[in-house]
Order: C-alpha cells, then sequence, then structure tokens
C-alpha cells in the first residue's frame, strides 16, 4: 500500500511538471474572477469613451464578468497607455487605443515603453472619418472660407483637439501642410473639452472624431463642413470630403483598436478578441455608433498588427515633414 502511495505521487509530480513545461497556450488558462478593465487614455465624454463604455456592456455579457472603463487622459495617449503596458499580462487590463498610438512613436523623442513590443494586439474594432467642424453660429459655411481666412490672418485661426498626436491634430496638421495655411492647434486632454470650447467659441474649428460629433451636428450647435476620409461617409452623404471641398489629395481616418500587456496568454488574447468581435456586431453597439460614422472592421489580432504598421508608416512621413514634435 505505502509503494503504491509512493507511486502515485511520484505520478503526480511528473504530471505536474510535465504542465509547467507546456507553453501558455497549451495550459489551461482563465480569467481570474474580478472585473475586466478598459483603460482610455482620454477624459470622458469623447468619441473613444463612448465607444469603449458601448463596448464594455456588451463584452460584459459575452465574457460573464463586469467590464468597466477606466479613463487615465493625459501625455498624449501616453499616461493611459502606460498603465497598461505595465499591467499584469493576464487579459484583465485593456488598452482602447486610437490613432495616437501609431503616430506616438515618431511624435515623441522619448516614451515610457515602447510601442512595438509592451503590448500585444486583440482586435481592431472599427474605423471612421473626422469630421471638420465649426460652430453653428460661425461666419465659416464652407471649407473655402475657412481658406481664405487662414490664407489672410496667418496664426489668428484656431482648430482644436483632442490632444497631442491625436487624429484631429494630424489631420489639422495635414490640413496645413497641403493648403499652404498656417492655423494655431490649440491641445486638450479629451474631446469633450476641447468640443466644449468650440461650441462656446474659444476655438475656431476642429477635426473631430465622426463619434465624438455626432451629437452636436444633429442638435444643431456644431456645422460640418467635411469629411477627412477619400469617400463620403454613408453616415453624412451630403458632406463633402476635404479633398472635394477645396484641398486636393487630402485623406486622414480614425480608429480603435484592442491591446493588452505583452506576454499575454493566446488563448486570452483570442477569448477577448471573440468577446469584442461579438460586441462590435452586436444590435446595441451598432445602434450606438454605426449610425455616427464608424465602419466597423473587426478582424483577426495580426490584421490589426498590420494596419497599425501602415498608419505608423504614413504617419511618421507627415509629422516628419511637417516637423511636429510633441512638447
Amino acid at each position: 500500500m505505502q509503494r503504491f502511495t509512493q507511486s502515485i505521487g511520484v505520478i503526480a509530480t511528473i504530471i505536474a511538471s510535465a504542465a509547467l513545461a507546456l507553453p501558455a497556450s497549451a495550459q489551461t488558462v482563465d480569467f481570474k474572477n474580478q472585473p475586466i478593465r478598459i483603460v482610455v487614455p482620454f477624459s470622458a465624454g469623447g468619441g473613444t469613451d463612448v465607444v469603449s463604455r458601448t463596448l464594455a456592456v456588451t463584452m460584459a455579457e459575452e465574457l460573464g464578468r463586469p467590464v468597466i472603463v477606466d479613463n487615465r487622459p493625459g501625455g498624449g495617449t501616453t499616461i493611459g497607455s502606460d498603465n497598461v503596458a505595465k499591467s499584469a499580462p493576464d487579459g484583465h487590463t485593456l488598452l482602447m487605443a486610437t490613432f495616437a498610438h501609431a503616430v506616438n512613436p515618431s511624435l515623441r523623442a522619448t516614451m515610457p515603453y515602447d510601442t512595438n513590443t509592451a503590448f500585444d494586439p486583440v482586435v481592431l474594432i472599427g474605423r471612421s472619418p473626422n469630421i471638420l467642424v465649426v460652430r453653428a453660429d460661425s461666419p465659416y459655411q464652407k471649407v473655402q472660407d475657412l481658406l481664405i481666412a487662414a490664407k489672410a490672418n496667418p496664426g489668428k485661426i484656431t482648430y482644436a483637439s483632442q490632444g497631442v498626436g491625436t487624429s484631429a491634430h494630424l489631420a489639422g496638421e495635414l490640413f496645413k501642410n497641403l493648403s499652404g495655411t498656417d492655423i494655431l492647434h490649440i491641445p486638450y486632454k479629451g474631446a469633450s473639452l476641447a468640443l466644449n470650447d468650440l461650441v462656446g467659441g474659444q476655438v475656431d474649428m476642429m477635426f473631430a472624431t465622426a463619434t465624438a460629433a455626432a451629437p452636436l451636428i444633429n442638435g444643431g450647435k456644431l456645422r460640418a463642413l467635411g469629411v477627412t476620409t477619400t469617400e463620403r461617409s454613408p453616415a453624412r452623404p451630403d458632406v463633402p470630403t476635404v479633398a472635394e471641398a477645396g484641398v486636393p489629395g487630402y485623406a486622414a481616418e480614425s480608429w480603435y483598436g484592442i491591446y493588452v500587456a505583452a506576454g499575454t496568454p493566446a488563448e486570452l488574447v483570442a477569448r477577448l478578441n471573440a468577446a469584442a468581435t461579438k460586441g462590435a456586431q452586436s444590435d446595441v453597439f451598432k445602434e450606438r455608433v454605426q449610425g455616427q460614422g464608424l465602419v466597423i472592421s473587426t478582424g483577426t489580432p495580426q490584421a490589426l498588427k498590420d494596419y497599425i504598421n501602415a498608419e505608423q508608416a504614413r504617419w511618421a512621413a507627415v509629422v516628419k515633414s511637417a516637423q511636429i514634435q510633441a512638447k
């Protein structure tokens, strides 16, 4: 009996050792009994916040556990991103990355993390145009009006953004570069703060994300002059592209994608990918954001990686040409 017991103990030890030797993807990996956190590197109320909070509801239903949004604005999104980069690679801390994620490496001389090695891609959620907007009572009725005013008053026309390196910022720099105008950038810590000042008349214009601008356009507080994509948005077919409205060759877009800390087990990445994909394809998510111009574009983690690599290369050239540097 003693020998039998010893044999069982030896076998158990061998099995345990073999399990430890297996790669993470081959072991049984599961979420802990705690909420999943989506870090949004902007203040509450903007387009990224709306997308994240809507997705959190649908992902929670799919994963069977709470999914909460944690707003950590500042540093051109590097504060929130760094929080995720330094989190445990256990699938419980997600980053809702945006345009700035691809631009920061070429925009900032130093960063608290390496964008290309600190994160593992999970899924691209969607892509959308930015919309060139002015307040409803602005004297600028069309893009040509802005161009005329900007050329007549160099450095006097102001444009807001949700932060340095964001889509609204670089969309403005591209506009300046291609139109030969000098307009002044005013950065904020989030889209809602920037839009509030735009509506209040403290700034003249903004290349706002479609999700953030839509409620104010629909409510008659902002006027849309142009969309930044190469084709008109199905959500706003009456609004011309910036290119056709007077700036040939102009094209830019926003996007939302989910990342986790590097080293997160592949099994957890796959489960998060499936939950986010199903959530983004749900009626709840589509009803909230698709009608505002977001084109849902879910896919594999590799698809997100390939897309961001292309975005990094493209915007690095714009940053270098315009000699843009984060302050």
